[in-house]
C-alpha cells in the first residue's frame, strides 16, 4: 500500500504543474521538493545527530549541494558540517604514509570514492524511489490522480524514461499499455508544439518577421533546456 507521507506531495506536484502559468514537469517538482527538504534537514537539527554527522563526515557532498547549502544562509550550520568533514577528509587522505610507499595512488582512489558520493544526492534518490513508486500505484488505483497525469502539460525526457521503467516493472501489460498511451501522447503533443515555438524564436531573428508576434516562443530556449535535460523552469 502506497504510504500517504509521499502520496500527498505527488498529488501537490501534479496539481501545481497544471494550474501553474509555468511549464514544469510535475516530476522535477517533486525532485526540488525532496531537494529542498533534505536541505532544510540537513542544515537543521539533523546536522548534531551523531549517525547523520558519521555520513556527512564520510560522504561529504557534490558541488551542486555544496552550492545549495550555500545558497540556504545557514552560513554556522554549513560551517559546522565543514569543520567535522574537512576533519575527516584530512585524517582519511593525508594522515599516514610516505611518499616512497605508494601513497599517491592511494591517495587517488580515496579522492576519487569522495569525488562520487554525496550525502543529499543518496538521501534523494533513496526517497525518489519511493516517490515513483508510489506514483505508479496511484495510477493503477485512483481514477482521480489518472485524469490528473492526463492533464500533465510535459514531461521532462529524463523523467519521462523513468516513467516508463517504473510503470513497466509495477503494472500488467494491459495497465503498462494505456499508461505508455497516455504518457506518450503527452510527450508528442508538447514535442511538436515546442518545436514549432524554438522553430519561430528563430524565425523572429529574420528581419522578415520583425512586424509578427513572438506567439509563445519568447521562452522557447529555456523550455526546450528543461524538456530535454529535466529542471524546474519558470517563464520568462
Amino acid at each position: 500500500m502506497a504510504e500517504k507521507l509521499y502520496t500527498i506531495p505527488i498529488n501537490e506536484a501534479f496539481d501545481n504543474a497544471i494550474s501553474g502559468e509555468t511549464y514544469d514537469c510535475p516530476i522535477c517538482l517533486l525532485q526540488a521538493m525532496l531537494e529542498n527538504n533534505e536541505l532544510e534537514i540537513i542544515l537543521g537539527a539533523s546536522m548534531m545527530e551523531p549517525d547523520v554527522r558519521i555520513e556527512t563526515n564520510k560522504k561529504g557532498f557534490c558541488k551542486h549541494h555544496y552550492d545549495k547549502m550555500f545558497e540556504k544562509g545557514n552560513r554556522l550550520g554549513l560551517a559546522l558540517i565543514l569543520e567535522s568533514h574537512v576533519a575527516e577528509v584530512e585524517k582519511k587522505i593525508f594522515e599516514g604514509g610516505t611518499l616512497l610507499d605508494g601513497k599517491g595512488e592511494k591517495e587517488q582512489k580515496k579522492l576519487d570514492e569522495l569525488e562520487h558520493t554525496c550525502f543529499v544526492c543518496d538521501r534523494m534518490n533513496y526517497n525518489f524511489v519511493k516517490m515513483m513508486d508510489n506514483m505508479v500505484y496511484l495510477w493503477r488505483t485512483e481514477e482521480d490522480f489518472r485524469e490528473k497525469f492526463k492533464n500533465q502539460k510535459y514531461f521532462c525526457l529524463p523523467h519521462y524514461k523513468q516513467l516508463l521503467e517504473y510503470g513497466r516493472n509495477a503494472l500488467d501489460k494491459k495497465q503498462f499499455a494505456e499508461y505508455f498511451k497516455v504518457a506518450r501522447d503527452i510527450e508528442k503533443k508538447y514535442i511538436s508544439e515546442l518545436g514549432n515555438d524554438v522553430s519561430w524564436f528563430c524565425k523572429k531573428f529574420d528581419y522578415r518577421y520583425d512586424s509578427e508576434p513572438w506567439y509563445n516562443s519568447k521562452d522557447a530556449i529555456p523550455r526546450a533546456l528543461n524538456f530535454l535535460s529535466g529542471g524546474k523552469n519558470t517563464k520568462q
